[in-house]
């Protein structure tokens, strides 16, 4: 055992205590990290923590998790550094083919560090295949603790998500609802959530807003916390949701996933490929007030010290060569602006547009990306954007534009180096255009969060989402749509007395008892009042997603044999079921020729053909009829 004392200015003094037993781990002997103000035990040589000892509290961590609930397991132990400032440990496993069938054909590399002064410790991981390896799939890669339940009650994922949670036993007790996470709360041991649901997705956040999270202890007061201060190794983009926090109580570290996405977006290796990446580092931090502070002020501080560490990105500390350094990464910047001239005779500026480098493919592939690094940033109103901190390597740039209907990609490859500055100039994205616009339903911004979302059953409600802008994430949403269209359809006249919110949020089945579900048509009636029977007309349809759904589109003939049009088999978002408004986006440019349309009063159909269960369905983006081209 290694005693270092660490000096901090002022009158303050942290020991750090380092235990450490190089050559025998098979005695299975912690490894215990101390600075004085968090101390963190850690299993050896599987590298799991299995304490956190801080304040008051001997140990954060829920002590009656099963030993084999475990992750990835580490056979090797070794200090990295040790000094006054910083303790940086590894803990790696190393596969080999005698492995095959019995771990996953990956090299991993577990670090931790603790530093002086900071209150919690940064965790990263580096995993690789080396070349020829075999195939694997890879679901989701996160971190999860779950946290001791007599004390954590409280959960903050965002300024206005924030509430007392359910405890494990109310989940146990409760009705188990139509889908297989969501539990509706009958006896809970707090009498005020009696009635309510509970479901781990109803928490789930956008990739981009998932900077802080955690819980609150009221006794004695304290705060545990994830702080994630970049993007750049998660998956699917700034606007993927992911999951956050949950009954348990359980706090995550989500770094890839299939949630709001499916298969498309799974981490899947095949015929040998090579790849590494490091995900991380990220901050578990843990704070205390006095008994006589408000709790909440926790989740202030908690704000503060995220922003210190968004600040201080990238990292200077970790010790990995394979995770760059400031100056050992790139930038990239520019114009991004809009050319329809059916908009504007004029350049438009891409105000908010979503820019960022992803990994060389077609247009909107980044959002399918799950191996390689993201780098994204939001241009200001004039489309003026920067992106920094870039590690060096070949990039694609991507964007889309809050308004506008579908992606943008730069014709070339960008090639970052070590403290290289690329200046893009003006760049200019020419949206999918062939035509005027007749009409629109919608706005462009691959969400369908505009369009009308019901109240929840009284019996089915999460109180935290009563009079709340996500409103969408109450359960049972779906189950509202035969309330309302009890006889026919969604019927949908295009005219100044109908907008957004008479057009219901999620096309989904229609219930018809016993477990049975048939496809539902949805009707737009619209005039057209000069049809040009030489041109071709436009249907821009634009989803914000799709669960196992065939979506046919048919002109004046609800019978016609096959459709006019159908995108197919499409989608395993489950955004419906998991409370988003929102998954993969697929944008569709149908031609409709003038012979398919009436002078006067048209009708187009769109059944979701599929029907097996209530979560099939799509969310619906953007629907745009286009004219003729005007020469």
């Amino acid at each position: 055992m290694e005693k270092v004392r660490w000096k901090r200015k002022g009158s303050l003094v942290a020991a750090l205590l380092l235990m450490f037993f190089i050559g025998v781990s098979s005695e299975k002997i912690p490894v215990v990290m101390d600075n004085g103000l968090v101390q963190v035990t850690l299993s050896n040589p599987e590298g799991e923590v299995i304490g956190i000892k801080y304040n008051e509290i001997d140990n954060v961590l829920e002590t009656q998790n099963e030993e084999d609930n475990r992750g990835l397991i580490a056979t090797d132990f070794k200090v990295i550094v040790q000094d006054e400032n910083q303790v940086e440990v590894s803990f790696t496993r190393t596969w080999n083919i005698s492995l095959r069938g019995s771990l996953a054909p990956l090299n991993v590399d577990k670090r931790y560090i603790m530093r002086r002064g900071v209150s919690g410790f940064y965790f990263y991981a580096i995993m690789e295949r080396k070349e020829g390896w075999p195939d694997v799939d890879m679901d989701q890669i996160r971190t999860v603790f779950k946290l001791q339940q007599n004390k954590f009650h409280f959960m903050a994922i965002s300024n206005d998500r924030q509430r007392i949670m359910p405890m494990p036993e109310d989940r146990a007790t409760g009705q188990p609802l139509a889908y297989p996470e969501a539990v509706l709360l009958t006896d809970p041991i707090n009498p005020d959530l009696r009635g309510e649901v509970d479901d781990k997705y109803q928490y789930s956040s956008e990739d981009k807003d998932i900077r802080v999270h955690g819980w609150i202890s009221s006794d004695p007061p304290v705060g545990f916390w994830m702080i994630t201060p970049s993007d750049e190794f998660r998956s699917g983009g700034p606007n993927k949701q992911d999951l956050t926090a949950h009954v348990g109580p359980v706090v995550l570290s989500m770094f890839t996933s299939t949630h709001y996405a499916g298969k498309e977006i799974n981490t899947e290796f095949r015929n040998g490929e090579p790849w590494k990446k490091v995900f991380g580092p990220a901050l578990v931090y843990l704070n205390s007030v006095s008994s006589e502070e408000k709790p909440l002020n926790l989740w202030e501080d908690a704000k503060r010290q995220m922003m210190v560490e968004v600040r201080k990105w990238p990292y200077n500390f970790p010790e990995s060569v394979d995770f760059p350094k400031r100056n050992q990464r790139g930038g990239v910047f520019g114009q991004l602006r809009v050319h329809d001239r059916y908009m504007s005779n004029r350049l438009m500026w891409a105000d908010s547009a979503y820019v960022g480098l992803a990994a060389p493919g077609g247009v909107g592939s980044w959002e399918r990306d799950s191996k390689g690094y993201q780098f994204w940033t939001k241009a200001n109103k004039r489309g003026y954007f920067s992106i920094k901190n870039v590690r060096q390597g070949d990039y694609n740039l991507y964007a889309w534009v809050p308004g506008i209907v579908g992606d943008y990609k730069y014709s070339a490859n960008i090639t970052v180096r070590a403290g290289s500055n690329i200046n893009l100039g003006v760049l200019v994205y020419e949206p999918p255009r062939k035509g005027p616009t007749l009409w629109e339903i919608g706005i462009p911004d691959r969400s369908a969060a505009e369009f009308f979302v019901p109240d929840p059953y009284p019996t089915l409600a999460n109180q935290l989402y009563t009079n709340h802008p996500e409103k969408f994430r109450q359960y049972g949403l779906w189950e509202r749509y035969v309330d309302l269209y009890r006889n026919d359809d969604l019927e949908y006249t295009v005219g100044d007395s109908y907008h957004a919110k008479d057009w219901f949020f999620a096309h989904v089945t229609r219930d018809v008892g016993n477990r049975t579900y048939k496809p539902t048509t949805w009707r737009i009636i619209f005039e057209l009042k000069h049809l040009n029977n030489n041109g071709h007309y436009t249907l821009q349809l634009a989803l914000a997603s799709a669960t196992d759904s065939d979506l046919h589109v048919r002109f004046n003939n609800p019978n016609a044999d096959p459709p006019h049009f159908a995108t197919g088999t499409i989608g395993k978002d489950n955004a419906i079921a998991r409370h988003g408004i929102h998954g993969l986006y697929r944008l569709y440019s149908i031609d409709v020729p003038s012979v398919l349309l009436n002078g006067g009063k048209n009708t187009i159909y769109l059944t979701q053909s599929r029907s097996r269960s209530p979560f099939q369905g799509v969310l619906y983006d953007y629907i745009r009829l286009e004219g003729p081209p005007k020469t």
